[in-house]
């Protein structure tokens, strides 16, 4: 396309759509063996970042550390999960300044919680509230991603509270934002104009999960709010375990939703990789990707 051209929604035609993929950290060495290896094959991709998960209340934030030294160690650009669920101001600052020290200037900003049990008290409350803090100890440093819900956030009271705490997001300093992952793709794009009718105009990024396991797939999207359209999980089940039916309609079903969404304007695609690389790599290859980055 053209510079200035327009897509068959009539929005802008993305010039430079942005692709990504995200790692969680792994708990074994045999893990994190495994990690590199898939974030050599992805990387070979030639993907715009790696982000890296932080785990509930900061669960995982050594290993996020970790992680996130290796894969830059490697080369690649990433951006280190962050939310402040359990952590006390002096550690978030420490982190932000290691982060610095190591040339990483993309953050994912999260509200998280508190670990259960610890009686922890964390010093921030909404993701809005760790994004001030950031901008004002780090200035412009970082590009600043936010998560946001098309199906609305599990814990909103609605969906106008949801564009509310969004938008407050972007007023704190937010950049772009990535979407939790959805397969309904009107949902992305009501939610896509309601921000705009809003004010909200940074880019909003699809998070997309590709379908390898219907049992865990049912409980990701349980716990996240995510809806799976009754006529998927009819197919899905009528798979039984049949794996290989399963990987194979949901590379195809995940691609035609990623047809949809970048032909409608989205700015780009970040894949849940789930620390694989065949489902992810056999998406991206449908989509040809390579030649669109």
């Amino acid at each position: 396309m053209t510079q200035g051209s327009k897509n068959q929604s009539g929005q802008p035609a993305q010039q430079d759509a942005r692709f990504s993929f995200e790692f969680f950290p792994p708990r074994t060495e045999v893990g994190a063996e495994k990690l590199m290896r898939v974030h050599g094959e992805l990387a070979e991709l030639s993907p715009d970042f790696f982000s890296v998960t932080y785990g509930a209340g900061g669960s995982t934030k050594d290993g996020t550390r970790q992680t996130v030294n290796a894969i830059r160690e490697k080369g690649s650009d990433v951006a280190p999960h962050l939310s402040f669920g359990g952590s006390p101001q002096h550690e978030i600052d420490a982190l932000l300044q290691h982060y610095i020290e190591q040339g990483i200037n993309r953050l994912v900003a999260l509200r998280g919680d508190i670990p259960s049990g610890t009686g922890a008290v964390s010093r921030y409350y909404y993701a809005n509230e760790l994004i001030e803090h950031v901008r004002k100890t780090t200035g412009d440093h970082f590009h600043i991603e936010v998560a946001c819900y098309p199906e609305i956030h599990p814990q909103s009271d609605s969906y106008e509270s949801d564009l509310y705490f969004f938008k407050k997001k972007v007023e704190a300093g937010a950049n772009s934002a990535i979407t939790q992952y959805f397969f309904n793709v009107d949902a992305y794009f009501y939610f896509r104009d309601a921000c705009q009718a809003a004010g909200i105009d940074i880019p909003i990024v699809p998070g997309i999960m590709p379908i390898t396991n219907y049992a865990n797939l049912q409980r990701f999207s349980n716990n996240c709010g995510a809806e799976i359209p009754r006529w998927i999980r009819q197919r899905l089940t009528s798979y039984g375990d049949d794996t290989d039916s399963i990987r194979q309609f949901g590379a195809d079903m995940v691609t035609s939703l990623c047809e949809k969404l970048l032909e409608g304007g989205a700015p780009g695609l970040h894949f849940y990789s789930m620390n694989q690389t065949e489902p992810v790599r056999q998406i991206w290859t449908n989509l040809d990707l390579s030649r669109r980055s």
